[in-house]
């Protein structure tokens, strides 16, 4: 095992891996930006570098050079950021740090979405209908349209979060749509190359946790993350209320063939988005640890980090999958729903957080804390575990209720809304359920 490493990446997600390595007996590097010198977690890592400005988590020259001052063997890019950014892994690689993640070429080959949908096809997972590459411009965008059929979505060939994506549902959008999505995923992605896939609508949005050494792969069940808003998650479950044991093995098996077939190392996660007939297609492979991990973690007590780590450093898998309960999580961010989800940083006044049987709370913050406008407005995470999920559901309930946070508004109210509608806690809801009922779960009038 590592015996230091460094982990490239800020606030609740350096936290998380710097738990999980002081169990380990891993020491940690944390690495920050000026506008982060405050942070309460940078004292429970065992040495911590200022690396730049506000964009300093971007900067792989400073990290690299951290990694190596500081005598690490290896560098964890946890979760957005660098994690999935094929030059930086390779550029780990060739530096002689360890890159706790899947190969360069994978992560290449998965954050291209076209040539994902190749290689997945032809290991047997089924794809959504759509462009073959990427299209050269809208004129391209309205033929390709007319042979898959309308609806379509437009998509961001590096893109994602819901960024450079436009749902099109005649011939007369197509041309404004492409030039206005490709103009988005130019400015957040600096490629604004686009694809096309059929738009499913009333889809469910179900995703399958990998891990795989190279050889052998293991899927730990799926996680349902249908309430979601533009494409962004805010409630995540597992397991889905939807899918039966037995769809979820026949798939499960084939996921765990093809990423085993790619010789993939690591930790990666499958999106799939399943029709109102319970057909599952490809949407995406997002070559890292996703934020939802945690529900998985707590259905199947497996720390996914660990695995991680000792993917990395060459112990072969030894584990398998076996769900107890039901595992929900709530994503607490500093935003007003009432507002458009307008960020709303500033400092932490007051905070008192949950706990008790199943309950668990990932968060970097403490009483006093201020939230950066520099960055993401998610500054915790609720889990919910239960025997059922009528308990989860509960005990997220309860644990809700008992967090207080004054000082800046949050998305509380607009999660207790959404735990208590009958479509929800019916299980009978899909990707549109959030913005469907939006205005009345805010007790907004029309």
């Amino acid at each position: 095992m590592f015996r230091r490493i460094l982990i490239a990446n800020r606030g609740e997600v350096a936290a998380r891996v710097i738990k999980t390595c002081r169990r380990m007996g891993v020491q940690t590097v944390a690495v920050y930006s000026e506008p982060d010198a405050d942070l309460s977690y940078l004292k429970e890592a065992d040495e911590a570098v200022c690396i730049g400005g506000r964009r300093a988590y971007l900067d792989a020259d400073a990290i690299i050079a951290a990694g190596l001052e500081t005598r690490c063997a290896a560098v964890h890019p946890g979760w957005g950021f660098l994690s999935e950014n094929a030059t930086f892994a390779a550029r780990c690689e060739a530096a002689r740090l360890t890159f706790i993640g899947p190969r360069s070429i994978d992560i290449r080959n998965m954050g291209d979405k076209t040539q994902a949908r190749r290689v997945i096809s032809a290991l047997g997972v089924p794809v959504v209908p759509g462009s073959e590459g990427h299209l050269s411009g809208p004129a391209e965008a309205a033929e390709v349209a007319e042979q898959i059929g309308y609806p379509v979505l437009l998509k961001a060939l590096s893109g994602g979060g819901g960024r450079g994506m436009r749902r099109v549902y005649s011939a007369d959008g197509v041309g404004d749509a492409f030039l206005a999505a490709s103009a988005e995923a130019l400015g957040a992605f600096s490629d604004g190359r686009m694809y096309m896939e059929r738009l499913i609508e009333g889809g469910r949005h179900i995703e399958f946790q990998v891990l795989s050494d190279g050889h052998r792969a293991v899927v730990l069940g799926e996680r349902e993350c249908s309430v979601q808003r533009r494409h962004q998650k805010l409630i995540e479950e597992s397991p889905s209320p939807v899918m039966t044991r037995d769809e979820v093995n026949e798939m499960g098996g084939i996921i765990a063939r093809a990423v085993a077939e790619m010789g993939y190392r690591g930790a990666g996660t499958i999106e799939m988005l399943r029709d109102a007939d319970g057909a599952l297609y490809f949407m995406e492979m997002n070559t890292r640890l996703q934020v939802e991990h945690t529900i998985t973690e707590a259905v199947s007590g497996i720390d996914l980090v660990e695995q991680q780590l000792k993917i990395a450093a060459n112990h072969p898998l030894d584990l398998s999958f076996v769900g107890t309960g039901h595992a929900i999580e709530c994503r607490i961010n500093a935003e007003d729903p009432t507002r458009d989800f307008l960020p709303t940083p500033g400092t932490i006044t007051h905070l008192k957080l949950p706990s008790g049987e199943g309950i668990r709370v990932d968060t970097h913050l403490r009483q006093g804390a201020r939230i950066s406008p520099h960055y993401d407005s998610m500054f915790a995470k609720i889990i919910a575990h239960g025997a059922t999920r009528a308990q989860a559901i509960a005990r997220m309930i309860d644990a809700l209720s008992a967090t207080e946070v004054s000082g800046v508004s949050t998305t509380i109210p607009l999660h207790l809304a959404v735990l208590r509608h009958e479509r929800f806690t019916s299980g009978n809801y899909d990707t549109r359920f959030l913005e469907s009922t939006l205005s009345s779960l805010l007790g907004v009038k029309k």
